[in-house]
């Protein structure tokens, strides 16, 4: 079973500046991560999910991960949705 450190720290070897937050949703194989990188500057939230799965993506092939949840946002997306929350 994979830990929510190594999906972490998966996603940081792609995206080396995000902030990634990862939580289980059920049974440890079902994931949801928030992303925050100045990499998805410019970039449409589809891309910006690509990003995030070329670096899980063996995780997924192995099914070690069997569902992941993505929001992902810039620092200035995040920090206005930081504000309203």
């Amino acid at each position: 079973m994979i830990t929510l450190n190594q999906v972490e720290a998966m996603i940081k070897s792609e995206l080396p500046d995000a902030l990634v937050q990862v939580q289980d949703l059920g049974g440890g194989d079902h994931l949801q991560a928030i992303v925050v990188s100045a990499e998805f500057e410019g970039k449409t939230l589809v891309k910006q999910h690509q990003m995030v799965y070329k670096a899980v993506k063996e995780a997924m092939a192995t099914e070690a991960i069997h569902a992941l949840a993505l929001k992902t946002y810039t620092p200035q997306e995040w920090q206005k949705n930081s504000e309203v929350a």
